[in-house]
Order: structure tokens, then sequence, then C-alpha cells
């Protein structure tokens, strides 16, 4: 039996939505790679965790570190850049997330 993860910060909902961002599509968390914890979005981490984010290695990009809010399955971090739905559920995900990658996910 797998445990659902657990998603840390200002939950609005059972999709992992936050008082940050609360959109239709807003239905990811990030596994943070400094604390191992999932988190809505940075927002939420700056809040709540008492250390400073770190951004995912790219030679991490192969680590499970998203997790679908809909279906709760977890994506690695090159699978989640590389669609615009869950593969597994097809939940749509929010396209502006594009806008805050560098929050979590170094380009080196």
């Amino acid at each position: 039996m797998t445990t659902t993860p657990r998603v840390f910060g200002k939950t609005v909902d059972e999709h992992t939505r936050c008082v940050h961002y609360s959109t239709e599509l807003d239905i990811i968390a990030i596994r943070f790679a400094c604390c191992d914890r999932y988190f809505p979005c940075h927002l939420c981490h700056f809040e709540c965790a008492e250390h400073s984010a770190q951004q995912w290695p790219r030679e991490q990009w192969n680590q499970k570190a998203i997790l679908c809010g809909q279906c709760w399955t977890e994506l690695t971090i090159d699978a989640y850049l590389g669609v615009s739905a869950c593969p597994d559920c097809a939940a749509p995900f929010n396209p502006r997330c594009a806008a805050h990658a560098d929050f979590y996910f170094s380009s080196q």
C-alpha cells in the first residue's frame, strides 16, 4: 500500500491549491530539494519552512518531485517539464508555473 505524500503549507483544498495560487489549474505540489517536503508553491515554502529554498540541480531532474493534486501521481521533474497535463489522469497543469520554474529548478 502506497502512502499519499503530505503537502505542507497553506493549502485551501484537497487538490494542493493554496492561498497564493488557487485557480482550476493550480493542482501540483513541488517537493523541495532542501527539505524533502511537498509545498504547493515557493511562497508557502517561504512562509512555513525555517530555511531558504534550494533549487533542484539539473542532474537530479530524474527525481520524483512533482505531485499531481488530482490523482496524487508523483512525476519526475523531467516528466513534469515536458507535459501540460498529468500523464496519468490528464488533469491540466497551470502553464504559468513555467514563470516560476527558476524558484524550483536550476537550469545548470
